[in-house]
């Protein structure tokens, strides 16, 4: 649906395709679901975060609340707070690309 959009449209129906396909019919996902699918997905931005305090916080969240289940926005909101936590995030931003 996105061939022609641009970078960043293609970015976010990727997520969204991602979460849905994970998502349940209603779609949303548990917070285990959350937390697997972070982990299978978002590694690269989550990798060395585990000392950090507000990531600590973000996972122990996910996983005392087992009842309650996170929808698409609750779900980006999130993948926004790791982003900008993330090591990774710094390493991209110090680097200059060139078309």
């Amino acid at each position: 649906a996105l061939g022609k959009g641009s970078d960043l449209e293609k970015a976010f129906a990727t997520a969204a395709l991602v979460y849905n396909n994970s998502a349940d019919p209603e779609g949303k996902l548990s917070k285990a679901e959350t937390k697997r699918l972070l982990q299978t997905q978002f590694g690269g931005f989550i990798r060395g975060q585990e000392n950090k305090p507000k990531y600590q916080e973000i996972i122990s969240a996910l996983d005392e609340e087992l009842e309650n289940k996170m929808d698409f926005e609750d779900f980006m909101i999130l993948l926004v707070s790791l982003t900008l936590m993330s090591d990774l995030l710094q390493e991209i931003k110090n680097m200059k690309t060139t078309k």
